[in-house]
Protein backbone atom coordinates (compact mmCIF):
# COMPACT_ATOMS: atom_id res chain seq x y z
CA UNK A 1 0.00 0.00 0.00
CA UNK A 2 1.38 3.42 -0.95
CA UNK A 3 0.82 6.04 1.73
CA UNK A 4 0.27 9.75 1.34
CA UNK A 5 3.47 11.73 1.05
CA UNK A 6 4.31 15.25 2.18
CA UNK A 7 4.35 18.20 -0.19
CA UNK A 8 6.29 20.51 2.11
CA UNK A 9 9.60 20.10 3.88
CA UNK A 10 8.98 19.47 7.58
CA UNK A 11 11.57 20.09 10.31
CA UNK A 12 13.06 16.84 11.56
CA UNK A 13 12.52 16.08 15.27
CA UNK A 14 15.17 16.67 17.94
CA UNK A 15 17.99 16.00 18.31
CA UNK A 16 18.16 17.17 14.69
CA UNK A 17 18.83 20.89 14.25
CA UNK A 18 18.63 22.78 10.96
CA UNK A 19 17.30 19.82 8.99
CA UNK A 20 14.01 19.31 7.18
CA UNK A 21 12.67 16.45 5.07
CA UNK A 22 9.95 15.73 2.56
CA UNK A 23 8.66 12.18 2.05
CA UNK A 24 8.30 11.34 -1.64
CA UNK A 25 7.25 7.68 -1.36
CA UNK A 26 6.25 5.31 1.42
CA UNK A 27 5.09 1.74 0.89
CA UNK A 28 5.25 -1.68 2.52
CA UNK A 29 6.60 -4.49 0.40
CA UNK A 30 7.57 -8.04 1.42
CA UNK A 31 7.84 -7.20 5.13
CA UNK A 32 9.84 -4.02 4.52
CA UNK A 33 8.97 -0.35 4.68
CA UNK A 34 10.35 1.39 1.61
CA UNK A 35 10.65 5.15 2.09
CA UNK A 36 12.16 7.79 -0.19
CA UNK A 37 12.88 11.20 1.36
CA UNK A 38 14.56 14.44 0.34
CA UNK A 39 16.42 16.12 3.18
CA UNK A 40 17.93 19.58 3.47
CA UNK A 41 20.61 20.47 6.00
CA UNK A 42 21.42 24.16 6.49
CA UNK A 43 24.99 25.27 7.26
CA UNK A 44 25.69 24.20 10.85
CA UNK A 45 22.76 21.75 10.81
CA UNK A 46 22.96 18.21 12.16
CA UNK A 47 20.84 15.07 12.29
CA UNK A 48 22.05 14.18 15.77
CA UNK A 49 23.74 10.84 16.41
CA UNK A 50 21.59 7.88 15.39
CA UNK A 51 21.42 4.51 13.63
CA UNK A 52 18.88 2.73 11.42
CA UNK A 53 17.23 -0.68 11.74
CA UNK A 54 17.44 -1.15 7.98
CA UNK A 55 19.82 -0.26 5.17
CA UNK A 56 19.82 3.19 3.58
CA UNK A 57 21.08 4.36 0.22
CA UNK A 58 21.99 8.06 0.16
CA UNK A 59 22.67 10.34 -2.81
CA UNK A 60 24.20 13.74 -2.07
CA UNK A 61 22.59 16.16 -4.55
CA UNK A 62 24.10 19.41 -3.25
CA UNK A 63 26.98 20.45 -1.02
CA UNK A 64 29.33 18.32 1.08
CA UNK A 65 27.93 15.99 3.74
CA UNK A 66 30.06 15.38 6.84
CA UNK A 67 29.07 11.86 7.94
CA UNK A 68 31.30 10.37 10.67
CA UNK A 69 30.57 6.98 12.24
CA UNK A 70 31.20 6.13 15.90
CA UNK A 71 33.11 2.94 15.09
CA UNK A 72 34.62 3.78 11.69
CA UNK A 73 35.56 7.43 12.07
CA UNK A 74 35.24 10.32 9.62
CA UNK A 75 33.53 10.21 6.26
CA UNK A 76 32.75 13.01 3.84
CA UNK A 77 30.54 12.76 0.77
CA UNK A 78 30.43 15.33 -2.02
CA UNK A 79 27.74 16.13 -4.58
CA UNK A 80 26.68 13.19 -6.77
CA UNK A 81 28.19 10.66 -4.35
CA UNK A 82 25.99 7.64 -3.65
CA UNK A 83 26.71 5.60 -0.53
CA UNK A 84 25.15 2.89 1.63
CA UNK A 85 24.48 3.20 5.34
CA UNK A 86 24.50 -0.22 7.01
CA UNK A 87 22.01 -1.00 9.77
CA UNK A 88 22.36 -1.42 13.50
CA UNK A 89 23.88 0.34 16.51
CA UNK A 90 27.41 -0.63 15.43
CA UNK A 91 26.89 1.80 12.54
CA UNK A 92 25.77 4.83 14.56
CA UNK A 93 26.58 8.08 12.78
CA UNK A 94 25.65 11.73 12.34
CA UNK A 95 24.91 13.75 9.20
CA UNK A 96 26.23 17.32 9.41
CA UNK A 97 26.72 20.34 7.23
CA UNK A 98 30.02 22.00 8.12
CA UNK A 99 29.98 24.09 4.94
CA UNK A 100 28.52 27.43 3.95
CA UNK A 101 25.87 26.18 1.48
CA UNK A 102 22.85 23.98 2.05
CA UNK A 103 23.39 20.21 1.79
CA UNK A 104 20.68 18.22 0.04
CA UNK A 105 20.36 14.45 0.05
CA UNK A 106 17.97 11.92 -1.43
CA UNK A 107 17.55 8.86 0.81
CA UNK A 108 16.08 5.41 0.15
CA UNK A 109 15.23 3.59 3.40
CA UNK A 110 14.75 -0.19 3.37
CA UNK A 111 13.58 -0.84 6.93
CA UNK A 112 11.88 -3.75 8.66
CA UNK A 113 8.12 -3.18 8.62
CA UNK A 114 7.06 -0.85 11.42
CA UNK A 115 10.58 0.25 12.38
CA UNK A 116 11.23 3.94 13.01
CA UNK A 117 13.29 5.80 10.42
CA UNK A 118 16.10 6.18 12.97
CA UNK A 119 17.01 5.57 16.62
CA UNK A 120 18.89 8.16 18.66
CA UNK A 121 22.15 7.38 20.44
CA UNK A 122 24.17 9.62 22.75
CA UNK A 123 26.90 11.62 21.00
CA UNK A 124 30.46 10.50 21.67
CA UNK A 125 32.35 12.47 24.27
CA UNK A 126 33.72 15.57 22.61
CA UNK A 127 31.50 15.09 19.55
Amino acid sequence: MIRRCTREFVANPAPAVGTASRTLLRLRLAGRDIVVRRTRIVPGGTSGWHFHDGTLFVLVTRGVLDHPYLARGPAEYRRFRLFREPSGPDNAHVARNNGTTEVRILVLYVNPAGAPLSRQVPPPSGG
